[in-house]
């Protein structure tokens, strides 16, 4: 008698392997699966930093940000930021295969550079004194928040 998967689903092969009969997943895992998408940007045979532009553009341009946040220039550094998280969005959504950019599915990687992103933006918008973007709903919330 053949051995089975967890279920008791399984079927062997001319080779002697077990192939599953059924759709349902097992209840063990035995490896990770690659994310959707998480192959190479480019053929096997380019050089590594080319198979990973998507990952190194999105790193690279974070880095200048943080860099010109250094050089004491916070608004401009921290908006470069999020604008490269918002380009990492774009990017996981209009490339096919975006090698490690891709760390979970599709969807729930484009929501959490889009998120983050934005909110990044939003506040770098927002920093003090004179801000570009004036919110004053927020004000009354801190008001809230911190009256006795």
């Amino acid at each position: 008698m053949p051995a089975e998967d967890t279920r008791g689903h399984a079927e062997p092969t001319v080779q002697g392997r077990l192939r599953r009969t059924t759709r349902r997943f097992p209840l063990f895992t035995r490896d990770t699966a690659r994310p959707e998408g998480g192959g190479r940007a480019a053929a096997g045979d380019a050089p590594a930093p080319a198979r990973q532009w998507p990952m190194l553009a999105v790193t690279g341009l974070v880095a200048v940000g943080l860099l010109v946040t250094a050089l004491d220039a916070l608004r401009p550094g921290t908006l470069l930021i999020g604008v490269a998280l918002l380009g990492g969005a774009v990017l996981r959504w209009l490339l096919p295969d975006v090698g490690m950019l891709a760390v979970r599915s599709r969807f729930t990687d484009i929501a959490t550079y889009a998120v983050l992103g934005l909110a990044i933006c939003l506040l770098a918008l927002m920093i003090q004194p004179d801000p570009l973007l004036k919110m004053p709903f927020l004000k009354d919330i801190l008001h809230f928040t911190l009256a006795k």
